[in-house]
């Protein structure tokens, strides 16, 4: 077997960085080791090879990495020197953007300047019209005086987005080739980045394409630096096998890292939603909604027994227009600050504390309140177990930082804690309601599955407010990002913008187009080694009612590679049986009345792009239930402690440690399980159980 096969059996690493926390999942000998360290937030490759010499990880591992280098390179405006080339006439594409207004009631709109400013923005003198007819040509000629001019203003970057380039790529392509020779010829040997809207985003809306292509270019510089660092002190261990994951859900190689960098700004919350639903699906819980609380951000996605995907994504202010899983993101974690606004309300959030300095309890230097200490105060930690006695917390220090926040709330550092507490709730309860109610979906219908490092401390008490009975922790909340690394697979996503009305169409003729984009699939997968036998392809289409603005993702089916290799002519008669136009029609009309509460089946419909996801199967670790062993969990109980739940009173609670609960272990609550990566809270109404695969099942009454 081919030493780069994806597929082949070996020692599986996860690995994510968080904000706050960088999170490890090992699989060894069939069984899953846990490991949880600070994020180096300066170097974020210091933690991660930290971690590897502290498990122990040498020559031979396959290694998974979810990353916030992208991410932060856009949230805090810290990425590389970018230029622009676009058509002429249209260089302020991205300072005009859409036109609208984010904050409707602001009286003075406030909008970040773009990624790129007007100085390095360039104009081509082409076009190509909406047919793909080429009016002007390209003159490469008049690259040379721009790219000159862009080399003495320290460009690292440079993105290429020309008008219709999706329909007719080959001016972007002569644009990038004149790069390349000018990075082959620079004598200072500058590495210039470029991306071509063609190869990053071949879709319509010139805005979305040009600001995606930009996002690219951003953050291509500081990724490739990263993961050059990353690999070559890899290979200095012997290892050679280092994967990233997309926002998508999937994972890709290196190479295509590079290329693509903006398919990983979500990559970490994608990986949790991903590990939620396979652990989900384990115990019986298909309809979820995923609860991930970290340090700094919670993560949230409704999950209607299938992951759903959105290409309509915002990140830091800007679109991004590429295939990701659905997540709503809001500025709630362990770490993020309370504090007075200037009209006397309490305040939670966005703002972090981050890893450095982190929570008052930390003892690294914070002065600022946070959740995290909040939930310590009143009890919710345990300050002698936190990271499995690793990290000592100082209750001292948490109580009189809180007892300055009640100082200038007029009442005591318990009632300021359960006020945090609250805030943070109520700001996480309206994401959740952002993605289920506002689209259609009834929350009291899903299982709530709460990971992340706080996510099991607040998840009963978010589902109460949300009358959602059933909440699902997983065995290893706390590092369930780095776990989903493990079960995902290798995708690569590819589109087509095609504009063709539903009506008259055949399932022949959009069989034949799609297969380009199979073909390209297949082939993305080939180049990653990965066995014929092992690739899928997802099909979907982009639909929507002539004259919308805004489309609806459509699901097709799946489809395997083998039935698409044979001669061209059988492999569209493998899809047509996909591609009945009357079924698409109805989901169609199905999902939008879901979205919008209304469809009109008698109004034309239009296809506007076509999607496939490549897929590359992986082996992924098994998971066997074990035999419930009695429902006494009497023996897991280290300690009784005072702690703080709702009501304001204090209540003698039992802590119980999670690696003493066996399956059947039942609990009533109020109760409090710590272990190394995460503490759970059961309030009183709750009881939980322990389900064959040591998840904890606690449902209301």
């Amino acid at each position: 077997m081919n030493e780069r096969d994806i597929s082949s059996p070996r020692l599986l690493l996860g690995v994510d960085i968080g904000g706050t926390f960088t999170d490890f999942a090992l699989l060894k000998d069939g069984q899953i080791v846990t490991y949880k360290l600070p994020t180096t937030a300066q170097d974020q490759a210091l933690a991660f090879l930290t971690g590897l010499r502290d498990l122990g990880i040498g020559r031979g591992a396959r290694i998974f990495h979810g990353s916030t280098v992208a991410t932060n390179a856009l949230l805090e405006r810290k990425g590389a020197v970018t230029a622009l080339i676009t058509t002429k006439g249209f260089r302020d594409v991205l300072e005009i953007g859409r036109q609208n207004r984010p904050q409707l009631y602001a009286l003075v709109g406030r909008r970040l300047p773009p990624l790129v400013p007007a100085r390095l923005r360039y104009e081509v003198d082409e076009r190509i019209d909406a047919q793909g007819n080429i009016l002007r040509s390209l003159a490469p000629a008049e690259l040379d005086a721009m790219i000159t001019d862009m080399l003495a203003q320290g460009v690292e970057a440079i993105a290429v987005c020309l008008l219709f380039s999706f329909l007719r790529p080959e001016h972007e392509r002569v644009i990038g080739n004149v790069i390349e020779r000018y990075r082959r010829d620079d004598e200072s040997h500058r590495t210039l980045h470029v991306s071509l809207s063609s190869d990053i985003l071949p879709e319509y809306r010139e805005y979305e394409r040009t600001s995606t292509t930009v996002i690219n270019a951003y953050v291509a510089p500081l990724m490739a630096r990263y993961l050059a660092h990353l690999g070559d002190a890899l290979a200095g261990q012997g290892i050679g096998d280092l994967f990233m994951m997309q926002s998508s859900g999937g994972v890709m190689g290196i190479e295509a890292a590079r290329l693509h960098p903006a398919r990983l700004v979500l990559s970490g919350p994608a990986a949790g939603v991903r590990a939620a639903y396979h652990v989900a699906c384990l115990s019986g819980f298909s309809q979820i909604i995923t609860f991930d609380m970290g340090g700094t951000s919670t993560d949230v996605s409704l999950l209607p027994g299938r992951i759903q995907e959105t290409s309509e994504q915002s990140v830091a202010g800007l679109p991004l227009r590429l295939p990701m899983i659905d997540i709503h993101t809001v500025g709630a974690g362990g770490g993020s600050l309370a504090r007075l606004d200037t009209g006397g309300a309490l305040r939670v959030g966005p703002q972090s504390a981050g890893a450095e300095p982190g929570p008052v309890c930390y003892g690294r230097g914070g002065t600022v309140p946070t959740v995290t200490d909040a939930n310590l105060v009143l009890g919710r930690l345990s300050a002698a177990d936190f990271l499995g006695g690793r990290m000592s917390l100082d209750v001292e220090a948490g109580r009189q930082a809180l007892g300055k926040l009640g100082t200038s709330m007029q009442c005591d550092g318990i009632t300021a804690a359960l006020g945090v507490v609250r805030v943070a709730n109520a700001t996480m309860e309206r994401a959740i309601r952002t993605i289920s109610v506002e689209r259609g979906f009834d929350p009291r219908q899903f299982t709530m599955v709460a990971f992340g490092g706080a996510g099991p401390l607040h998840a009963c008490e978010l589902a109460e407010a949300l009358d959602i009975r059933t909440v699902l922790v997983p065995r290893h909340p706390g590092i369930l990002c780095a776990l989903g690394l493990l079960v995902t697979d290798l995708t690569e996503d590819f589109s087509r913008t095609v504009m063709l009305p539903l009506a008259g169409l055949t399932p022949a003729a959009l069989a034949e187009r799609f297969m380009p984009i199979l073909k390209n699939g297949i082939a993305a997968m080939a180049g990653q080694t990965v066995p014929a036998a092992r690739i899928s392809l997802e099909l979907s289409m982009d639909m929507r009612y002539v004259g919308q603005s805004f489309e609806i993702a459509v699901p097709v089916g799946r489809v395997a590679a083998r039935r698409v290799i044979p001669s061209p002519g059988s492999a569209e008669e493998q899809l047509v049986h996909l591609l009945d136009i009357a079924r698409l029609a109805n989901r169609f009309h199905q999902l939008h009345r879901q979205r919008y509460g209304h469809a009109s089946p008698g109004e034309p419909v239009e296809v506007v792009n076509l999607r496939v996801k490549a897929i590359g199967s992986t082996d992924k670790p098994v998971f066997v239930a074990e035999r419930e062993q009695g429902t006494d969990a009497s023996a897991a109980i280290v300690r009784h402690s005072q702690v703080v739940f709702a009501d304001g009173r204090r209540t003698l609670t039992p802590f119980y440690a999670r690696s003493r609960l066996h399956p059947g272990n039942r609990i009533t609550g109020p109760a409090v399980i710590v272990q190394m990566d995460a503490t759970t809270v059961i309030p009183p109404g709750w009881t939980a159980r322990v389900d064959g695969y040591h998840n904890l099942v606690i449902e209301r009454g």
